[in-house]
Parts: C-alpha cells; structure tokens; sequence
C-alpha cells in the first residue's frame, strides 16, 4: 500500500526529516512513535500530499505521491493534529462540504453519510454546530471527515491529543473499528496508545528510522533484558498442596529456563504479583509453566515501565535541531 525510500525534508538548511525508508502492507495498522520534535508529522503531512519533501518517492497503491499527489488524495483520509473543522458549521453540512471536496455528491453522499455517522457515533449530533460540541465530539468530526468518502489508506496525526481519559478510550475503539476497512497510519508520543491500537511500530527520532516491528521485536534489538509481570490468583486447584503458594510459585517461576530474578510483590484480591528478569521473551514458557502446575494464571505481559524503558533507550535525548517544530 505504502512504499517511502530515501524521504527527507529540509527547511531551509535545517533538516526536519530523513532520509527514511519503510512499507506498509494494505490492511496493516502501523504506529509512529516518537518524541515531540522526532519527524512524525513532518512525515504524514508528505504522505497525506499536504507538504512536498526535498526528496526521495513516495508511493499510495503504485501511485507517485510526488508526481501525481491528486490522485493520491483520492485514495486517502487525513486528519491532522489539529482536526480542520468549521466551528460555525452544522456537522452535517460539514461532512456534505468535505464529501464534495472528494467528488462525493447526491444519493451516494446520502448513503455514505448514515454509514459515517454511525461509524463515529456521531448521530446524535449531526444538526448541532460544531463550535458547541466537546474536544472529543470535535476529533470524531474529524475522523469523520477523513473517511467520509471511504480511503483505502487512513492517516492519523495525534488523534487522542487533548482527550480526557474516557473520551481516549472511545476513540481507541473508533480506531479499531477503522482498522477492519482501512490501512492506517498513526501518530503519537505516547507509547501506551500505539501499543494497544497498533500492529506495528516505526519509530522516529531526531529525523530518523530507529526501528520498526511488534513490541516484542522492537525490545528484542534494544536489548537482551527483559521485565515481565504476572500475577497468580491465590487459590490453587490442588487442595494439599502447600499453603504457602507465593513462594511455591517463586521457585517454580525461577526455574524457567530464561528467568533470571523473581521478585515478588504485594498483590490485590488474593493475587500473587512476580516480576521477573529474563533474557528472553519467556512469557509462553512462563504461561505453561505456571498452568501445568495447576496455578490459576490471571493476567501475563511485558512490564509497561520496561516498554517505556526501551523506547527511551532507543530515542534518547530530543535533538536540538531537526523535527516537526522547524518552521520556515
């Protein structure tokens, strides 16, 4: 769906990005991950054929981004960091404005409208001026209008930015109702959002291509250390079985090939909490493990604090120069 070799972009003799290279496969939902400043708006501003780059091809479905970016409009949705909604304007008359501007008109608007509208959850909003609604009914007319005449590829700059814990929980669900029709490609600095909506990681800093893959790929080649929590519930199936589970379930998580350290710590609702030091991704061994031994196993993954760890250790500090707060 998306091929970019070489892409750099200068702002006068400052360079903002590049040069990058990636691909994205039609279906995908690929995340840009990296500090204010790294190159990631710079970046979809020239796949969404809102910024020309200094050089290197861009491509959308075969399509020369540079060469013949109105055709590469068609086949795209944009909503930028700041969503370009009409304050003065009724959603619905908006959407009709923005579904004309992609050629979209008449009966197939009509139709299109109903599916968008309940894609959002924008329905019982659609006759109210935009400038009343909340921030967050705001960033889903945005999103709205970004897929109002159905892209194949969906591009999203910080679409959870300003949102309140609730509204970024509906838009993550939004996202992911997206991700059954579209190709997307989103933005954020924040590590836990891309995580939880996206299959894949690019991670940009200081202009650069740092790395790209699953979480688990991308802690792989930060290092060979890795934190993973668990937590078993207190009861055991095996009634004769010691009473003293945490420390029953310590030796046996210690002895997991992999496992390096066992720490325990004070659970809730009678689970037992483990952090272990690993030198491998030992989570399935782990999950076998402590389920063959008749354990109840409740929840098993990364540690967050060791995912923040290795995208810090892969970004390090921001660059003085360079990245999407260089203006001309």
């Amino acid at each position: 769906m998306i091929k970019v070799t070489h892409l750099t972009k200068h702002y006068g003799g400052k360079r903002a990005l590049g040069p990058v290279s990636f691909e994205i496969e039609g279906g995908e939902t690929v995340g840009f991950l990296g500090l204010n400043g790294a190159g990631k708006t710079t970046a979809l501003r020239i796949l969404a054929c809102d910024l020309r780059p200094s050089s290197g091809k861009v491509s959308v479905g075969g399509v020369d981004a540079v060469a013949d970016p109105h055709a590469v409009r068609k086949r795209i949705g944009f909503l930028p960091e700041h969503p370009p909604v009409y304050a003065d304007m009724i959603v619905r008359d908006y959407l009709k404005f923005a579904a004309a501007l992609r050629g979209l008109h008449g009966a197939a608007f009509k139709q299109r409208l109903l599916k968008v509208l309940d894609l959002t959850d924008l329905g019982e909003v659609e006759g109210e001026v935009i400038g009343t609604l909340s921030h967050g009914f705001r960033q889903r007319v945005g999103v709205a209008q970004a897929i109002v005449h159905d892209p194949e590829f969906l591009i999203l700059d910080e679409p959870t930015r300003g949102l309140d814990p609730v509204q970024i929980v509906e838009m993550r669900s939004l996202i992911h109702g997206l991700k059954q029709r579209h190709t997307v490609l989103l933005s954020s600095h924040i590590l836990t959002e891309i995580s939880q909506t996206c299959d894949r990681l690019l991670v940009l800093g200081r202009g650069q291509l740092l790395g790209s893959g699953t979480e688990a790929d991308l802690t792989a080649k930060a290092g060979s250390y890795r934190q993973v929590t668990l937590g078993v519930a207190g009861a055991v199936h095996d009634p004769h079985r010691t009473p003293d589970q945490a420390a029953t379930v310590q030796a046996l998580l210690a002895r997991v090939d992999g496992v390096t350290g066992v720490t325990p710590s004070p659970g809730e609702d009678g689970v037992h909490q483990f952090t272990l030091a690993a030198s491998r991704d030992v989570r399935a061994d782990v999950a076998r493990a402590v389920v063959g031994a008749g354990h109840a196993l409740v929840h098993l993954d990364y540690s967050r604090g060791e995912l923040e760890a290795t995208f810090i250790r892969m970004v390090g500090a921001p660059a003085a120069t360079g990245g999407d707060d260089v203006r001309n």
